[in-house]
């Protein structure tokens, strides 16, 4: 009521005396719809301070989460993607494939390193899902199986970091390829006994998922985190049933057994190299 008395006494405020808040300062949090301070926000690792919801975060983000700063190096960062198909849509796939480019920075929606953990050598393949929702095409593909390589050749374990809408539809059985592709190399990578962890964060689905992400000797993902093959209302309509509540989400994935642990971003980088001094141990 006191808008309603305002107006009839017809009390107004001087724009003078109004503080504007600057855009960008300020972040709505999806779960509990709390104000966030981006400032604040970035220094927890962009997790929300009031509920610990996991914003979305660049693939170079998880390098500096993982890796020392020193001693890092990065690989293969000039394999490109092609256009066998010549596939075009609304955009043409050569268009998208530059726009992304040019907005991450990168060549393709996976960068791969070598750097040390805690002064332990590794090597880490991150996927970004800027870059055309970080779909696998034949180059992602490449990238990975290339860290598996570098791995298996260095005697180092791999860590991939999965974020991705699936297999990229513009490369069509290109991009299915990769699925049996990168299990291949992690095969290989099994059989010489090197350590592999896969950490599966907001989204991971589709053909990813179906392949590389859950091939981990450990499967990791981060709290709330998406993770499935089809979309729910997919499944949905093809079994015609109402879906558990939490479907998809990592909780529900580690109370069935899919994952090995849920781990909190702060916590990330210590949890696998406790892990990998296990696995080492065993070896």
């Amino acid at each position: 009521m006191s808008w309603f008395r305002r107006k009839d006494k017809n009390i107004q405020t001087e724009n003078s005396d109004k503080k504007d808040i600057k855009e960008g300062l300020w972040v709505k949090c999806p779960s509990c719809r709390q104000i966030l301070y981006k400032a604040e926000l970035m220094q927890s690792n962009n997790v929300c301070y009031k509920c610990g919801y996991h914003f979305r975060i660049p693939a170079a983000s998880y390098v500096d989460l993982l890796l020392d700063k020193d001693g890092r190096h990065q690989h293969f960062h000039g394999i490109k993607p092609l256009d066998p198909l010549k596939f075009k849509a609304q955009k043409k796939y050569s268009d998208q494939i530059t726009a992304a480019q040019q907005k991450t920075g990168h060549n393709e929606a996976v960068q791969v390193y070598e750097g040390l953990i805690f002064e332990k050598p590794i090597v880490v393949a991150v996927m970004d899902f800027s870059f055309i929702g970080g779909s696998m095409g034949s180059a992602v593909g490449e990238l990975l199986a290339k860290s598996a390589d570098l791995a298996r050749e260095k005697k180092m374990p791999l860590i991939i970091v999965s974020a991705s809408g699936g297999a990229r539809m513009m490369e069509g059985a290109y991009s299915l390829m990769q699925m049996a592709k990168t299990s291949a190399k992690l095969s290989q990578l099994a059989d010489a006994k090197i350590p592999y962890i896969s950490i599966m964060t907001d989204p991971t689905t589709g053909g990813v998922t179906a392949s590389f992400a859950m091939l981990g000797d450990v499967n990791i993902a981060e709290p709330g985190a998406l993770i499935g093959f089809a979309g729910q209302r997919v499944i949905k309509q093809t079994i015609g049933a109402d879906l558990p509540e939490g479907f998809q989400r990592a909780e529900f994935l580690l109370e069935k057994g899919f994952l090995d642990l849920i781990v909190p971003r702060d916590e990330l980088k210590k949890q696998v190299a406790e892990i990998l001094d296990i696995l080492h141990a065993k070896a």
